[in-house]
């Protein structure tokens, strides 16, 4: 049987324009590190106003680059614990 014993809380946070679109993501882990991502967007002035794509693409390359970071992270905490450099973390 399973039990959670920590969670994660992702904070997003949104900047916008008429054409370009910011995204922040932001998560606090139980080590009390912080690891905080960026992703942008930007609407070809041919395409509809609408501001919810812009956020979902903003914010998935927020999470991507989000995602990155942890597993770099963890790799390194890997390496640091075993004295040795570990094989890579694929995706």
């Amino acid at each position: 049987m399973m039990h959670t014993t920590v969670g994660w809380h992702v904070e997003l946070e949104f900047m916008e324009d008429d054409q370009h679109t910011r995204a922040v993501a932001l998560v606090r882990l139980p080590d009390g590190s912080e690891v905080r991502a960026h992703g942008r967007a930007t609407r070809h002035r041919t395409d509809s106003n609408q501001p919810r794509v812009g956020e979902e693409i903003a914010g998935a390359r927020a999470l991507n680059e989000l995602a990155m970071q942890l597993l770099t992270k963890a790799h390194e905490e890997i390496d640091q614990a075993s004295g040795r450099t570990s094989q890579p973390i694929h995706v």
